[in-house]
């Protein structure tokens, strides 16, 4: 099954996610290259692709998991998390319906 892993960034995160960001997306293209990542972006902090130093309000990840605790296992030990980027993660079943 899908689950959605939203991430919400703790204020002026843009330094930290800058540092976590290559383990971040090591992770990231684990998924890919397994075949589970539905999609993974971030959240820009204002409306535009290139928030500049603004930075970002979180992420959004949806990938397949063998579970909800095991998708909260992952997103646990993500290095957004161990690195202090997130203030707070949530995971939640996800149904893919369309396209």
């Amino acid at each position: 099954m899908y689950y959605a892993i939203i991430g919400t960034d703790v204020p002026d995160s843009l330094s930290q996610r800058r540092a976590m960001r290559p383990a971040h997306l090591a992770r990231i293209e684990a998924l890919v290259a397994e075949g589970r990542l539905l999609a993974a972006g971030p959240c820009p902090a204002i409306d535009s692709p290139d928030p500049g130093p603004a930075g970002f309000s979180g992420s959004l990840i949806v990938a397949e998991f063998a579970s909800l605790e095991a998708a909260r296992a992952w997103a646990a030990v993500d290095p957004y998390v161990t690195g202090g980027v997130y203030a707070a993660v949530d995971v939640r079943p996800f149904l893919k319906v369309k396209p």
